[in-house]
C-alpha cells in the first residue's frame, strides 16, 4: 500500500475541489486520472473504492485505527481532510458551523443546479427551452445569494479561507471554462463574486490543483 493518500479523479469542479484542498493543505498525494468518458469509473477496481462510480474518491493509507481507508463524495472527503488535518475548518463552534452550511450548501444546490444548467444548454441533444429557462434563472438565484454573502467579505464565512471556498469555487469558474455561459448569466454583474473567484484562481495552490488529472 502506497504512503501517500490516492486519488481517483477528473479535472472536473468536483475533482477539482479535491485538488484543490490537497494542495492548499500540502498533503502528499497520487493522482490517478478516471476517464469517465471511456467508462474508468465502472471498472472493478474503482468500484472497490467507490460502489457509486463517481469520482472524486481518495484511500488514505493511514486512515481510522491506521488502516487503508476509502473516502467518496467530494463534500465528505473536503471534510475529512480538514478534520485530519485541521486545516481550513475553522475551531470557533459558530465559524465551522457556517463553513459546512456553505458546503452543504454546494453539495446540494449549486453544484447540481449548475450541473443541470450546463446539461441542458450545452450537452443535451436537443433544446428544451423550458429546461434551459427553468436552471439559468436558478443559477441566476444561486449566483445573487453567494454575491450577497461575499459582500464585505473576502472569502465565504468571512476573512477566513476554509473548505466552503475550494467547494464552490470549481463550479463558478465552470460556468465560462466549461459552458461558455458568462455573458448569458451576465456573470460580471455578480462583482463579489467575480472579485472572489479571481482571487482564489490566482492562488497558486489552485492553479496547480486545475491541472491534476485533467485530460
Amino acid at each position: 500500500m502506497p504512503d501517500k493518500i490516492q486519488l481517483y479523479s477528473l479535472a472536473t469542479p468536483n475533482g477539482v475541489k479535491v485538488a484543490i484542498a490537497l494542495e492548499e493543505m500540502a498533503i502528499p498525494y497520487d493522482a490517478h486520472l478516471i476517464n469517465i468518458s471511456k467508462g474508468d469509473q465502472f471498472t472493478a477496481e474503482f468500484i472497490a473504492i467507490n460502489p457509486n462510480s463517481k469520482i472524486p474518491a481518495i484511500v488514505d493509507p493511514d486512515g481510522p485505527g491506521g488502516k487503508p481507508f476509502p473516502v467518496i463524495e467530494s463534500g465528505a472527503i473536503l471534510l475529512y481532510l480538514a478534520e485530519k488535518t485541521g486545516k481550513f475548518l475553522p475551531k470557533d463552534a459558530a465559524k465551522r458551523s457556517q463553513t459546512i452550511q456553505w458546503l452543504f450548501w454546494q453539495m446540494a444546490g449549486l453544484g447540481p443546479m449548475f450541473g443541470q444548467f450546463g446539461h441542458f444548454t450545452v450537452y443535451a441533444p436537443e433544446k428544451v427551452p423550458y429546461a434551459i429557462d427553468r436552471y439559468t434563472k436558478e443559477v441566476k438565484r444561486l449566483l445573487a445569494v453567494l454575491d450577497k454573502q461575499l459582500t464585505g467579505k473576502k472569502y465565504v464565512i468571512g476573512d477566513e479561507l476554509t473548505i466552503a471556498d475550494f467547494a464552490i469555487v470549481p463550479w463558478v469558474r465552470g460556468l465560462e471554462t466549461g459552458y461558455k455561459a458568462g455573458e448569458v448569466l451576465e456573470l460580471n454583474k455578480y462583482t463579489n463574486v467575480t472579485r472572489w473567484r479571481d482571487d482564489l484562481l490566482a492562488r497558486p495552490a489552485v492553479e496547480r490543483a486545475l491541472t491534476v488529472c485533467k485530460l
